[in-house]
């Protein structure tokens, strides 16, 4: 059941995230970048596919591991600081992030670099002003050493 649901999700709200809103925007204002990309453009698959496969293997961690789903009314019942999530907090996010700016390379939309930009401040305030808070009060201690040991957005090269 948690499966059903997380697949749910994923295809309501990051499916409206990097998919319905991306169509409308292109179709709204299709606003092109001032240069022409050429062949180049099709190097935006590159952060497409790589942004949809951390999705994919972040949303199955939150699955199976952390016996929840990615939607907030539904979080994970454990604490889950495997997979990508032992290098950033919030690989799922960024794979997002990637997956948007993929889309606005390959279409070469200038309205789609500034949709990444906004959905990038969005999850920023959302992961600071609520995620962040609510993990803190629902794991205690251990989230604060997670927070602690791994960066937010960046994953540490090295370790100093």
């Amino acid at each position: 059941m948690v499966l059903l649901k997380t697949v749910i999700f994923t295809l309501v709200v990051p499916g409206t995230v990097t998919v319905l809103v991306p169509r409308w925007l292109l179709s709204a204002r299709p606003a092109p970048l001032p240069i022409d990309l050429g062949a180049l453009r099709y190097l935006g698959l590159l952060p497409i596919l790589l942004g949809a496969a951390i999705y994919l293997w972040c949303a199955w961690d939150f699955t199976f591991a952390g016996r929840g789903t990615p939607a907030p009314i539904d979080p994970p019942k454990e604490l889950v600081v495997r997979g990508l999530y032992r290098y950033v907090r919030n690989p799922m996010y960024l794979g997002v992030i990637s997956l948007l700016f993929g889309e606005a390379w390959l279409f070469a939309s200038l309205s789609l670099f500034q949709y990444v930009a906004v959905a990038f401040c969005f999850f920023y305030l959302f992961v600071v002003l609520y995620e962040e808070p609510a993990l803190r009060r629902k794991f205690g201690e251990a989230y604060q050493k997670y927070c602690e040991a791994v960066p937010r957005w960046f994953p540490r090269i090295l370790k100093v």
